[in-house]
């Protein structure tokens, strides 16, 4: 790790995962190199290394990012004092996955490679934005869904989250796969990001409902 100022390691570490983010629009997991990576930070590619050792390590703190970026939005649905519905709630969530469609993306594709490649430490701190998320969801079921027991509320974390691999491949479909899709005669609706996951949640929050003052 280079022996800099806190700031200048912050800043750097910052600047090399917005340039791998910057890639990631246009060029897929597996086409980004360090060296395509070097080409748009503003230092060279050795310099790199001074912060990380592979580009799975680049990718685990873009992912960390993102579950950070989405822990504010669900922290920020958790401190609501509004008595939701479950329309409200689960539009809320599915509103806030809506805007993290990089994290689905990253969560469908290279989960494995990033956290298999990466050193421990960095994979810890990971973790903590992973665990973050498990623990701001289940708050927000315990704070909002007060009809839900607790192995209700257990069992829709460990449905949603495994769910939540799957979102992208069914929701950002390109023309070529919805051409094959065609000729293979496969009957199938597309629907949005948005659209999964509300109809998701309106069946998991629905569970358990005492009353229909909870639909």
């Amino acid at each position: 790790m280079f022996k800099g100022t806190p700031e200048i390691v912050a800043q750097r570490r910052e600047e090399i995962v917005g340039a791998c983010e910057q890639l990631y629009q246009t060029m897929s997991f597996r086409d980004i190199t360090l060296k395509e990576i070097g080409n748009v930070t503003s230092f060279s590619r050795p310099t790199i290394y001074n912060y990380f050792h592979t580009k799975e390590e680049i990718f685990l703190a873009l992912y960390e990012r993102e579950y950070d970026r989405w822990n504010a939005d669900l922290e920020e649905i958790r401190s609501s004092e509004q008595n939701y519905s479950v329309q409200q709630l689960a539009d809320l969530i599915a509103k806030s996955l809506e805007r993290r469609a990089q994290l689905l993306k990253l969560l469908s594709m290279n989960n494995y490679d990033m956290e298999s490649n990466s050193r421990e430490e960095l994979l810890v701190s990971f973790k903590r934005a992973y665990g973050q998320s498990l623990h701001n969801f289940r708050m927000i079921l315990e704070k909002h869904c007060s009809w839900l027991s607790d192995t209700d509320v257990q069992q829709i974390v460990y449905i949603f989250f495994p769910f939540m691999f799957g979102i992208y491949p069914y929701a950002e479909v390109t023309a070529k796969q919805k051409e094959a899709m065609a000729q293979a005669e496969v009957d199938y609706t597309y629907q949005s990001i948005y659209e999964i996951t509300y109809n998701c949640l309106i069946r998991l929050l629905s569970s358990g409902a005492s009353s229909e003052s909870h639909r």
